[in-house]
């Protein structure tokens, strides 16, 4: 299974194997993968092609030229020795890899969507059921079933004590013991849409991760036939990717994939209305240091400025004499900040027995201090439901999270109406979902706070050239004594149609969230020393904002 071209391509590639996204020539749709030594093997679903691929090249070969229609469909593939194992509708098939002459395995109610084989063990994973199903080759009986740890479709691999699992949905690679089905820990993956997960052998005997991806990506087509010619199409958009990941169990927390990025932010001074503003603070909020990101340099763009620290937060103050009628400027910071994909598992048993919160915590993460009608009765009332008789700090964070999103449907506006408002009318944009959740979890005596500001258009693979991204975004931290403060995202993981909401951005974060500004303003003017309201000006009528990303680099494997 090799190509002299592509042992000769081998030697002259930049990247070497591991180090390159691997994007297979005619592929539509890669679902289950696997590893032949340092051979490829994945199922393209739509078309039926079982592929032979070299990974340093991307040159691909149709294994089953004769099989096409038996293998359209397939969701999930098992390679063990010689033998291939598919999943395809709701039935597990087996055949010689030489042959590919199907052999009926095992039927199931519904539809089965991943497999893996250890040995005589047999490991099938299916939506519908909700759980992993494990049979005995030998007997073709099922053996015992462990609980799918996310809730959508699942694709499988095992090593050794591991039993691995990407989930579609939750974007998330889990790390199942392979005996009891108890995850041991979890990791986002880079990108969206995981379909097929398979484990490579390296030359020092160190195991890999190797994930797929399968989706529609949008783009501007080039429609002569059409006036204006430009317009909106899809195309299939189907890679495989390592996973980099670290996990600490003394933290709970394990990194995954990550870029080094460049940010700028940048204010454009053009108001509306002339205006004179004497002894001007602009105050702007800059990347924070934390367990998945690190600053690496900060600098002025336009005018310089100094920096403070507020709350422990690094924010740049530029200085003006005064602002005058008819004057323009730009001013603002460039950062390159490293930032990885970060993902927390601490469970409800770890947090039965924790210290109280500290009373400066409850001063300043349990009031009303950003306009949140805790006042009001609709939001106590929400309050009240969201928990109900729960006492448990992360069942209530879990439930008061749900609750809004089942309350609420995802709406962009212009502006932000306070909780009682947003309940009332049933949608919010991703500052309203915030602010409900504030309201609601500090009622219920969780400390919490707004983080964000921007999310770095999510396009790895479009390196060195720049991006903007068309909003902003923020989310929102929750703090547990004794482990710290926690992300969690405000609506991303709301998506409308599914019964049981995912968890992936639940204590959770991917590499293009970029935090800024934690529980304090990103943005605000003071003159003579006070501190302008919005009545007083707004900053969207003073000045025009241009945020732009450039992804540097992918960067190497935590140690």
């Amino acid at each position: 299974m090799s190509y002299a071209l592509d042992n000769l391509n081998n030697l002259t590639t930049g990247k070497m194997f591991g180090q390159r996204t691997i994007r297979p020539l005619c592929a539509a749709s890669i679902y289950g993968i696997a590893f032949i030594k340092d051979t490829l093997i994945a199922i393209d679903q739509r078309k039926g092609f079982l592929l032979e691929i070299n990974p340093y090249t991307d040159n691909t070969k149709v294994l089953n030229p004769h099989q096409v229609r038996e293998f359209t469909g397939v969701t999930g593939i098992a390679l063990c020795e010689d033998t291939l194992w598919v999943v395809r509708d709701n039935s597990v098939y087996l055949c010689k890899l030489n042959s590919l002459g199907l052999e009926h395995f095992i039927t199931l109610p519904y539809p089965a969507d991943g497999i893996a084989v250890w040995g005589s063990t047999i490991y099938v994973s299916c939506q519908k059921l909700g759980g992993i199903l494990i049979f005995d080759r030998n007997t073709r009986k099922q053996i015992t079933h462990f609980y799918a740890p996310g809730v959508g479709v699942e694709n499988l691999a095992v090593c050794e004590d591991t039993l691995w699992v990407c989930d579609r949905t939750e974007q998330t690679v889990y790390a199942l013991d392979r005996a009891t089905g108890e995850i041991q820990f979890n990791v986002l993956t880079p990108f969206d849409s995981p379909t097929g997960i398979a484990i490579h052998t390296d030359e020092n005997g160190l195991s890999n991760i190797y994930v797929a991806y399968a989706s529609d990506e949008p783009y501007v087509r080039d429609n002569p036939n059409a006036d204006p010619n430009y317009e909106v199409a899809y195309r299939d958009r189907t890679f495989v990717h390592k996973l980099q990941y670290h996990y600490d169990p003394e933290k709970r927390v394990a990194l995954s994939n990550g870029y080094r990025i460049e940010m700028s932010y940048v204010e454009e001074v053009a108001p509306l209305e002339e205006i004179y503003l004497p002894t001007l603070e602009w105050h702007i909020a800059l990347p924070s240091d934390t367990d998945r990101q690190k600053v690496v340099s900060v600098e002025p763009i336009g005018l310089p400025f100094s920096e403070q620290t507020v709350e422990g937060q690094r924010v740049a103050v530029f200085k003006f004499d005064a602002l005058t009628p008819g004057e323009r400027h730009v001013l603002g910071w460039k950062a390159i900040v490293e930032v990885r994909g970060i993902k927390y598992r601490i469970t409800p048993r770890d947090v039965e027995n924790i210290p109280e919160l500290p009373e400066e915590f409850k001063t300043r993460y349990l009031v009303d201090n950003d306009d949140l009608a805790m006042d009001t009765g609709i939001v106590i009332r929400a309050a009240q439901d969201a928990v109900g008789t729960e006492t448990n700090i992360l069942r209530k964070m879990y439930n008061i999270r749900n609750y809004v999103y089942d309350q609420l449907s995802y709406g962009i506006k212009p502006y932000i109406d306070s909780p009682d408002v947003v309940l009332e009318r049933g949608v919010g944009s991703c500052g309203e979902y915030v602010g409900v959740l504030l309201a609601l979890c500090r009622l219920n005596g969780i400390a919490c706070r707004t983080v964000g500001r921007y999310k770095c258009p999510a396009f790895a693979e479009h390196q060195n050239v720049p991006l903007q991204p068309d909003f902003n975004h923020v989310w929102l931290e929750f703090y547990i004594p004794g482990f710290g403060w926690l992300p969690m995202e405000s609506n991303p993981d709301d998506l409308g149609y599914y019964s049981a909401h995912p968890t992936r951005f639940f204590m959770g974060l991917c590499w293009y969230h970029i935090e800024i500004g934690k529980g304090i303003s990103f943005e605000s003017l003071f003159s003579k020393g006070v501190r302008l309201t919005k009545e007083d000006i707004s900053i969207g009528e003073l000045a025009i904002n241009h945020i732009r990303f450039t992804i540097l680099d992918e960067l190497p494997p935590q140690k």
